[in-house]
């Protein structure tokens, strides 16, 4: 029954991807979506189950399906593992995958290719839910590997804007870039251990007494470069803003959700690796921090809606590494999925706002939407709460794990992580403010035209709001379901509550008064000052640096891109071309002495025989003197 239950789960996205390919045209919008949508709903229905087995047997269900490799005694099966962990996993990206899926019908509804982008949208899942529940390393990679084509494939879904083909090729190069870590983590972990089994890995590590550390260390930082590259951290996350090139629904599932959740799991499933290399974990733990701090001080002076969320995903992430890093996975997973509920919202949100003003994505030309728009309003407000970490609201539990666990184990990184954190409530409340608040700033067309979205968009908006408003219940300080659901999978240590006394209570007041303080500094400079920001020739010094994200993009361009091309040149016109000229010379030889031979074809027999005596008497002489 679980063997059958199990590809339910993972093959109904897929028959949906195929469904949309070759019928989706022919059976008409709608019909297409709800059956993409209901694909993915059934994934989540048997996600659900094996959610009440596995906590009702707190056992985890492994599944073998057949022998894949054998190479002496290198083995890999291709088989599932539904764990704890996995399941976690999968009840977002299906959950929130069937809203987004619901919330498409209506938001791709007029376009012309709304069957491919279904499709699109299911074949994503068919293979985030191969990456979770993948037994081994290798299954994982056909799951990590399949979620970047379909990144690529969905950012550059509007392909005939060029810009977009761009996004969509930096998003895919950069990722490539971070798989080459992943791989090369994956064959020194199977060099190492004849295995890329998780269970039997883990076995393996904890009764081997002569353990290569040193190698496992340069493992473990080959797959963090994996991990950077797919959830966007410093140096390889300059892609995730560009991804916003999608429709909306993409950014909701995709770039905020799920798939740049991946190297969070990758690392949490992983984590008795990352254990055994400490340095390792000192340079994630700086890395996310630092990513934090630099994805939240450009999100301050963005003026696109979605590049402010973009932004806002990347410092999220990082806050995620930086408890990671301390060895705090079961902290980071709560934080993947109070992230996951807001962030979905917060996207979806944004898309509604675009879709009432058709197409308008500048913060500049809105304001006054509260007045139309009652439903994403409210459902915005109360994620931004959220992501502030105001309480109750489940970000505060969350994003306060992070920086209590960042306090006991590095004051520096502490600081920064919170700097963060009241820069993400100043720029999430000063986009509440831009695009809600005082009077309408667009066209008097767009005034003419606005709306509340129709309720296939305010449904999803309002399930996730209230997923973002309770769903830090999960893991409270003082009592964690979270932490206790998880605990199979970690050492003791790694899942031990903080005892909770002055201090605690003082590092939660701190980073409570932090969010209240930037929401605060948006209140004043936006309703009170009724401030708007410069458009983009009038913004000057600190703030154009940061408007232009550091020239981090020109920088790259001048280094790596420049350089590959004058080298891609030079080979085209002096390499290539002196290849050419020895190739064609060749070939002008073959040509010549072909004509010159084809004279010896007289058709004279006497001729013929004469060349016969002399090419036999050759031979007999050259064999007689070879005795």
């Amino acid at each position: 029954m679980n063997t059958n239950l199990a590809l339910l789960l993972l093959l109904a996205p897929f028959l949906g991807f195929l469904f949309n390919i070759f019928f989706g045209k022919k059976i008409g919008k709608s019909t297409s979506g709800i059956i993409g949508t209901l694909t993915v709903a059934v994934s989540f229905v048997a996600t659900l189950v094996f959610f009440l087995q596995i906590n009702e047997t707190k056992e985890a269900v492994q599944i073998e399906l057949f022998n894949w490799i054998q190479i002496s005694n290198f083995q890999v099966n291709f088989g599932f593992l539904l764990d704890q962990l996995s399941i976690l996993w999968l009840l977002f990206v299906t959950g929130i995958g069937s809203l987004i899926h619901l919330y498409s019908i209506s938001y791709m509804h007029d376009d012309e290719n709304m069957h491919k982008f279904f499709a699109y949208l299911n074949l994503f899942i068919f293979f985030m839910i191969t990456l979770v529940i993948g037994s081994n390393l290798l299954v994982l990679f056909i799951g990590w590997e399949g979620v970047g084509l379909c990144s690529y494939l969905l950012i550059g879904f509007w392909h005939k804007n060029q810009e977009y083909n761009d996004a969509a090729k930096k998003a895919f190069i950069m990722n490539r870039i971070g798989d080459l870590g992943l791989l090369i983590g994956i064959f020194i972990i199977g060099s190492m251990f004849s295995t890329l089994d998780y269970t039997t890995l883990k076995t393996a590590i904890a009764t081997s007494g002569n353990l290569d550390l040193t190698m496992i260390s340069i493992a473990a930082f080959a797959l963090f470069i994996g991990a950077c590259g797919k959830s966007a951290q410093i140096p390889l996350y300059t892609w995730l803003p560009d991804a916003m090139a999608g429709p909306t629904p993409v950014s909701a599932l995709i770039h905020a959700a799920t798939m740049v959740t991946a190297g969070i799991f990758m690392i949490t499933r992983l984590n008795y690796v990352f254990d055994l290399a400490p340095e390792v974990q000192n340079i994630i733990a700086i890395v996310g921090a630092v990513t934090s701090l630099v994805a939240a001080t450009i999100a301050l002076v963005q003026t696109d809606i979605k590049k402010v969320l973009a932004y806002s995903t990347v410092s999220q992430l990082g806050l995620m590494f930086l408890a990671l890093g301390f060895g705090a996975y079961e902290i980071a997973v709560f934080h993947v999925i109070t992230h996951a509920f807001f962030k979905a919202c917060l996207f979806l949100g944004s898309g509604s706002v675009i879709h009432a003003l058709h197409g308008e994505q500048d913060m500049r030309r809105m304001g006054g939407l509260k007045k139309v728009m009652g439903i994403t309003f409210i459902t915005f407000l109360l994620s931004s709460l959220a992501i502030s970490g105001i309480p109750p609201f489940s970000g505060f539990f969350s994003k306060d794990e992070i920086l209590m666990t960042a306090y006991h184990n590095n004051i520096p990184l502490w600081v920064i992580a919170s700097l963060a954190s009241l820069m993400t409530a100043f720029y999430m409340f000063r986009l509440l403010y831009l695009t809600f608040f005082k009077e309408f700033r667009g066209t008097e067309h767009q005034k003419s035209h606005l709306h509340e979205s129709p309720g296939l968009i305010t449904f999803p908006l309002i399930v996730l709001a209230i997923l973002a408003t309770i769903g830090g219940l999960i893991s409270l300080p003082t009592n964690s379901w979270l932490n206790g659901y998880l605990a199979p999978l970690f050492s003791k240590e790694a899942h031990e509550a903080h005892h909770f006394g002055t201090t605690e209570y003082t590092l939660m007041a701190i980073a409570v008064l932090g969010g209240i303080i930037g929401i605060t500094i948006a209140f004043v400079k936006y309703i009170k000052q009724n401030q708007v920001p410069a458009e983009d020739a009038e913004i000057t010094g600190l703030s154009k640096v940061l408007y232009n994200k550091y020239y981090v993009d020109e920088i790259y361009n001048v280094i790596f891109v420049n350089s590959i091309n004058g080298l891609s040149r030079f080979f085209r016109d002096y390499i290539e071309t002196s290849l050419s000229s020895l190739v064609f010379g060749l070939g002008k030889v073959t040509n010549e002495l072909s004509y010159q031979g084809k004279k010896l074809q007289t058709g004279s027999i006497g001729f013929y025989l004469f060349v016969f005596v002399l090419g036999l008497s050759a031979i007999l002489t050259y064999l007689f003197l070879a005795q």
